[in-house]
């Protein structure tokens, strides 16, 4: 498969329950500043998250049904990326019993696949075969606890599963107890350790959903969807430690109205981070000191759309692709690399209930 800083490919990720039809490919051309070729790449269930392997020959799928009682629909399926274009031909399914998984994330030999399950409050890890399936679970662990949003906050919600950048560790990202569990992953086993003296707790309330890692290693950004926030935490694979530098708004200070924060990406050189507000539809964009890891808010985009439940950035670092997910549009913007901000290029694109953007590895 032909790939180039002038012609770059990508997939969307979708709920089904409007028009949309599964996952979506498109093509980023860089020269003209376009999103090309939207089209549909494999008819599946509601897959509203992906992840790609490191070679670009897989795609993993988180599978959802609306029909809680279809537990054959739930969990997750993989799919090999045809090289000649953007089609991809469904491998396997593997499923568990209960609702689905909300986000997956893979090791960088896809050795593993690992998803957290926001509604049953758990981390599974799904070996991967050589030729790309995936087998049944080796390892599920069930988080316990709540928060004082009664509401929001009744149970662990576990919604994001990642390996630390030396992979030695998965940091589970749990809006449902403020925390964030840090687990030794053991790679001949497929088997998780909770590490409690690594784990740490975040503001009572603040609902964290996703993280980053900064590209040197030492700081973890994580957003708060409840409380709409960045938390920059320190980060010490060797002392085995985090720790809280600061809480930074991603909203105006004038704002009142209902808002939820979403989606969390850095810039491929690290010196800026950019985060999504649903309810505010914008993209805050913030600079980042690398030499203390802290946050300096520079402005606000607006995503021509309601609800942009994620956005990604080029591998280059060049442009941004905004998903309004209520309002069924993606809207690209190119960024200074020198300043870190956007402007939009065209007028929003119609995509059928978008919530992830994945582009191929370069």
């Amino acid at each position: 498969m032909e790939i180039n800083n002038t012609k770059l490919k990508g997939y969307i990720g979708t709920y089904t329950q409007g028009k949309s039809e599964g996952i979506y490919s498109f093509i980023l051309n860089t020269d003209a500043g376009l999103i090309e070729n939207i089209e549909l790449a494999a008819k599946l269930e509601n897959p509203t998250y992906l992840a790609i392997d490191k070679e670009n020959r897989f795609i993993y799928s988180v599978v959802k049904s609306p029909d809680e009682n279809m537990l054959e629909s739930n969990g997750v399926a993989s799919y090999s990326i045809n090289q000649e274009d953007s089609n991809l031909k469904l491998l396997n399914y593997e499923t568990l019993e209960g609702k689905s998984p909300c986000y997956v994330s893979t090791d960088k030999n896809n050795s593993y696949l690992f998803s957290a399950n926001y509604h049953e409050g758990t981390l599974a890890v799904f070996p991967i075969t050589d030729v790309g399936s995936i087998a049944m679970p080796s390892d599920i662990v069930e988080h316990s606890g709540s928060g004082p949003n009664k509401e929001r906050q009744d149970a662990p919600h576990v919604h994001y599963a990642s390996l630390s950048p030396g992979e030695k560790h998965v940091f589970a990202v749990d809006l449902g107890t403020d925390r964030i569990e840090v687990y030794e992953f053991d790679f001949e086993k497929g088997k998780l350790s909770h590490n409690p003296n690594f784990s740490i707790s975040l503001k009572p309330g603040c609902g964290p959903r996703h993280s980053t890692f900064h590209p040197n290693g030492k700081y973890i950004y994580v957003i708060t969807e409840l409380s709409s926030e960045i938390a920059v935490l320190e980060y010490s694979a060797e002392n085995y430690s985090l720790k809280e530098l600061q809480y930074v708004s991603t909203l105006p200070q004038d704002f009142k109205r209902e808002n939820t924060g979403a989606a969390i990406h850095l810039s491929p050189d690290g010196k800026f981070l950019y985060a999504s507000n649903r309810g505010h539809n914008s993209i805050a964009v913030f600079s980042v000191d690398e030499s203390t890891g802290s946050l300096q808010f520079i402005s606000h985009y607006f995503t021509k759309g309601d609800g942009p439940r994620d956005f990604n950035i080029d591998p280059y670092g060049k442009f941004l692709i905004a998903a309004n997910q209520n309002s069924s549009n993606i809207v690209l913007y190119s960024i200074n690399k020198d300043q870190g901000t956007l402007t939009q290029l065209g007028e929003p694109i119609e995509v059928p209930n978008p919530v992830c953007i994945k582009f191929l590895n370069i």
